[in-house]
């Protein structure tokens, strides 16, 4: 990575969740959270384990009720990721979930009180798990929001720092925090102002960020505006869609950024006439017969000769479209060998295989 791309984070603690380190020198963990009903397990399981094989480092669980906790214990039994509960105004929700498994605890504590959050606290110590305090435009204390008339960036900022020294007065700092909310200039400069007074790792997103395609762009667009600063230790695109479309995007965002690498990732042209082969078509076909790999390797596929070799220098596979549907492979940048347009796709895939099979052996 050359120096112009290099991306320096900021200096946080580390906390742990579960067995995933969050904040310091770790990598930035992408997270997601079920929509099924917690109570229903079998569904819930199913969802956490499409969620982990998509890659997901951390799975968040709600329990709005008694009934969500009881299933929780046997759901964080039966999964291989670190389960997050999701907690709201009800303090014997979270010390249920904190007995049941949980590896962390997402809390508003203003909206628990003061007089309740130590026996969470107690919990959490109690079970050696932390907590996230996540705090939400939608749902900031009435006398802050009272004071600045909105929920702009300053009355996020000032809830989120008095709910930070309400658990440092109870001696915990095993913690998280998120300012969060649905537009994308309150949420930059939340996190902007927040970074800037504490410390402690933070969970970035952009909250109720809406449909896969506009909460896609709205939250590639805030969380990398943070991340390219060096804001961020774990990240949750809010989507509403398939949770495990908020994972795909979410790498992508690190993947973009040089943060992270995971699996394949296709560099393509969006084509033209000089195409010399349906690069739209081909590329579709690539993704979803690559998807199952999990290893980084770059694969440029690109319909003709203007940027196709420029491209396959920064590749580790590479195709540039060519006359009479002879299409050049590259391997390491270097030019290799012909190939038909017919038998391109399986040949490319063939090609990654090999060189996934050849990485791990």
């Amino acid at each position: 990575m050359s120096l112009e791309n290099k991306i320096i984070r900021r200096k946080t603690k580390t906390i742990k969740v579960g067995n995933v380190d969050v904040g310091g020198n770790s990598p930035i963990s992408v997270q997601s959270m079920t929509n099924t009903l917690t109570k229903d397990v079998e569904a819930t399981i199913k969802q956490i384990n499409e969620l982990a094989d998509e890659g997901a480092d951390i799975v968040r669980v709600s329990c709005p009720d008694k009934e969500s906790t009881e299933s929780l214990k046997k759901i964080v039994d039966l999964v291989n990721v670190p389960i997050v509960a999701d907690i709201h105004f009800h303090y014997q929700r979270a010390l249920e979930a904190a007995e049941a498994g949980a590896s962390c605890l997402r809390i508003n504590p203003g909206n628990i009180g003061a007089k309740k959050i130590s026996e969470v606290i107690q919990a959490a110590k109690q079970n050696n798990i932390s907590m996230r305090i996540g705090v939400n435009a939608g749902s900031i204390d009435e006398s802050i929001l009272k004071k600045y008339d909105e929920p702009n960036a300053d009355a996020l900022v000032e809830s989120a720092v008095e709910n930070i020294r309400l658990l440092e007065d109870n001696n915990f700092n095993n913690f998280k925090v998120s300012v969060k909310a649905s537009d994308i200039f309150t949420t930059v400069a939340s996190y902007e102002k927040l970074s800037e007074i504490c410390d402690y790792p933070l969970h970035v997103g952009l909250t109720e960020a809406g449909t896969y395609l506009a909460g896609s762009i709205k939250s590639s667009i805030s969380i990398g505006q943070l991340l390219q600063k060096g804001i961020g230790d774990t990240i949750r695109v809010s989507l509403t869609a398939d949770p495990v479309e908020e994972i795909k995007v979410g790498f992508e965002i690190l993947k973009s950024l040089q943060l992270r690498t995971k699996g394949i990732q296709i560099v393509s042209c969006p084509s033209c006439a000089r195409q010399a082969f349906p690069v739209i078509e081909t590329v579709k076909k690539l993704e979803q017969r690559l998807s199952h790999i999990k290893e980084p390797l770059t694969l440029s596929i690109i319909g003709c000769i203007v940027n196709g070799p420029g491209e396959a220098l920064k590749s580790d596979i590479g195709v540039t479209g060519g006359g009479k549907g002879t299409n050049m492979i590259y391997v390491s940048g270097v030019a290799d060998h012909k190939i038909t347009n017919p038998e391109m796709v399986d040949h490319i895939v063939d090609m990654v295989e090999k060189e996934i099979k050849l990485l791990n052996d």
